[in-house]
């Protein structure tokens, strides 16, 4: 997805855009080899949503027709919240348009062919990243093609968005250059997902539930959204140890000792269709490119080869199409100078900081929640958490503080909006009563 997104934000400064993916790619909706983690929940998030109909305008429109299943935020969706109940339902006037990672997918890459100078390669693997002898500028990669002949392919601009970030790493250690720090949390999060034929008698209350974990005692927790084809995909999750069963019996009982039984009585007369899929995500990862003074000319590592986000949260897709909006914004702004592609990767580093900080810091202080969490707390944590379960109790009771931390959450705008004068003595007044509980 990021590669795709980058495709589309590159072709309006470039005369060749050429995409390399090692995998086969489907005309079809359908999972593929390279990405596992595809049967799974997908989220693409309203911010995410209006960056890639930024770059390529047709986006809503073409999801809509194949399928996806529009909810209004966020009175489609059921959120429960551990101790407080669900959020009330309320209309925010926007859309979460739900679809699985495979239709997602291909609607995005039916976009990027649509460009006259964008050419998709698939079946080819990069297998290193060419640079000048002291490693300071690139001038192309060598890859493997489909038929396993090693080709050199010449690049003013090479962009990883390969998820490991491998190629870029490789570079600059065989070149003797400075690596990123990496800020690593260990969540050991597994999850268990299947589709359900979602019932003539479903709920009209909620399209969408998310049944939130009461950390840091329990990390159950369960969520599920329709998708195309009239189905609900859920996703059930655990972690330290906690793993959701991947056969029937089990996963039922599973769903049934979630925080509430919402999840549970709405599938347990549905159709399962298919298996259960089982994936497993050790830790998140942030590498902190925007701390380097220097940084190869020509090359640029984006979404997860900057930043692994916990999947739980939603936030990966999103964020990438966030960062290829922004490039594209800055290609704009570069392109009368002498060398547009001087000092391109540091600016990137640096104006995409708030686009990772942020939802980085909403998933990484929940995450650290847990004791046996891997990772450094902040010296400020204890005064976050109280901070977050303020603002949580404010959102039930005022539906404008509902709306703004709904609006941060989904990525529409930045964290900052929350410190407004009157958000926070909404939530010092929560902090307050807290206290004298």
């Amino acid at each position: 997805m990021a590669g795709l997104a980058i495709a589309g934000a590159l072709a309006d400064h470039f005369e060749r855009v050429i995409v390399l993916e090692r995998d086969r790619l489907p005309d079809q909706a359908v999972p593929r080899a390279g990405t596992p983690q595809s049967r799974h929940l997908h989220v693409l998030l309203p911010g995410g949503q209006r960056a890639l109909i930024d770059l390529f305008p047709h986006f809503e429109r073409d999801l809509t027709n194949a399928g996806s299943v529009p909810l209004r935020m966020s009175r489609g969706i059921r959120m429960e919240i551990p101790g407080l109940g669900p959020l009330p339902s309320r209309d925010f006037g926007w859309f979460l348009y739900c679809a699985s990672r495979p239709l997602i997918e291909l609607i995005t890459r039916r976009q990027a062919e649509r460009l006259t100078n964008v050419t998709m390669r698939p079946g080819c693997r990069v297998l290193e990243i060419i640079a000048t002898s002291d490693g300071t500028m690139i001038t192309g990669i060598v890859y493997e093609d489909a038929d396993g002949r090693q080709e050199t392919l010449a690049a003013d601009l090479v962009v990883d968005a390969s998820g490991r970030g491998a190629p870029t790493l490789d570079l600059l250690r065989s070149s003797g250059q400075p690596m990123p720090d990496e800020i690593v949390i260990g969540v050991d999060l597994h999850y268990t997902t299947t589709t359900f034929v979602i019932p003539q008698d479903a709920s009209t209350d909620w399209r969408g539930i998310a049944t939130h974990p009461h950390a840091p005692e329990r990390s159950r927790g369960g969520y599920m959204l329709p998708i195309e084809g009239n189905r609900w995909v859920l996703t059930l999750a655990g972690r330290l140890g906690e793993r959701p069963p991947a056969e029937p019996e089990g996963f039922m009982d599973y769903a049934r000792r979630l925080e509430t039984q919402t999840i549970y009585n709405a599938i347990k007369h549905a159709e399962r269709q298919g298996g259960f899929e089982r994936y497993g995500y050790p830790a998140s990862v942030w590498r902190r490119f925007d701390r380097l003074r220097a940084f190869p000319r020509g090359l640029l590592p984006v979404g997860d080869s900057i930043c692994r986000f916990n999947p739980v949260y939603g936030q990966g897709m999103s964020v990438a199409a966030q960062e290829a909006r922004l490039l594209n914004q800055l290609l704009k702004r570069r392109a009368t100078k002498p060398d547009p592609l001087a000092g391109l990767a540091l600016a990137f580093f640096s104006e995409s900081l708030p686009l990772v900080e942020a939802p980085w810091n909403m998933s990484a202080v929940p995450d650290l929640v847990y004791p046996e969490t891997r990772g450094e707390r902040p010296a400020d944590f204890e005064s976050r958490l109280q901070y977050n379960g303020a603002l949580m109790r404010a959102a039930m009771r005022d539906p404008a503080v509902h709306r703004l931390m709904a609006e941060v959450q989904q990525l529409l705008k930045p964290p900052g909006v929350l410190q407004d004068p009157a958000v926070d003595r909404l939530v010092q007044l929560e902090l307050s009563q807290m206290a004298a509980e």
